[in-house]
């Protein structure tokens, strides 16, 4: 079983959400008004803890209001999060899914700015957070993960582009008190479009990575392209 590790116009989303800010708390809208752009979240995400689902209660897939009331969050519950307070500025709810050959799927925040793709995100790889909006098309977006998703079992195969409003309809997922998981049913089920990376290069960075674990003891952030990443969280960097 699968678990997780083309954009309407502005001007529609800005109409719609402003119709939704009525049901948001105070505490809510503070939040949203503070969190005006993309780095901005994802500065506010690099600080939240990685919802690591723990017992008692385990696996979890919090909307944005959990995300505010636990303040914590895991790779969907912050790409949600991000659609839903980038929404109230004028960014449509897209998220860019992610699929892996050992099926730890990902999901990020995907926003165009200045004809450019970027993304929000939060991950437990350094490598998996946001992206700057300096990629062409979402596809080299996408490709901007393959290397740093390569881990001990993980390549990326897939990937899609979702609008999660159009595609989720009346359904709550923006500030549901329970648990969204249609949400995640829809991207398991979404058509993706194939992935392929290089059987060689992927061998490598593969040794390279179980090599780095085993000298270091830690995840390795010195990628290829790691200029267009956003700053990732500090615990990363100790």
């Amino acid at each position: 079983m699968r678990t997780f590790r083309s954009a309407s116009s502005r001007s529609a989303s800005s109409k719609s959400a402003a119709s939704r800010s009525a049901a948001l708390s105070p505490r809510e809208r503070r939040l949203i008004a503070k969190l005006r752009t993309p780095l901005a979240v994802q500065r506010y995400l690099n600080a939240l803890p990685y919802n690591t689902e723990p017992p008692p209660q385990g696996a979890t897939l919090r909307s944005f209001r959990g995300v505010v009331r636990r303040g914590a969050a895991h790779c969907l519950e912050a790409a949600l999060f991000a659609a839903v307070v980038l929404e109230q500025h004028g960014y449509p709810p897209l998220v860019l899914s992610f699929e892996s050959i050992d099926e730890l799927d990902h999901v990020v925040f995907l926003y165009r700015a200045r004809g450019r793709w970027g993304s929000v995100a939060r991950s437990r790889d350094p490598g998996l957070h946001g992206r700057l909006p300096v990629f062409a098309t979402p596809r080299a977006l996408a490709l901007s993960y393959a290397d740093p998703y390569v881990d001990y079992t993980g390549r990326v195969t897939g990937y899609a582009v979702v609008d999660v409003a159009k595609e989720m309809g009346d359904y709550d997922w923006r500030l549901a008190d329970t648990n969204i998981w249609k949400v995640e049913r829809m991207l398991l089920d979404y058509p993706h479009r194939s992935i392929k990376t290089s059987d060689r290069r992927f061998r490598q960075l593969r040794k390279w990575y179980r090599e780095y674990r085993a000298a270091h003891g830690r995840k390795p952030i010195d990628y290829k392209g790691r200029e267009r990443w956003t700053p990732i969280p500090d615990e990363f960097l100790a």
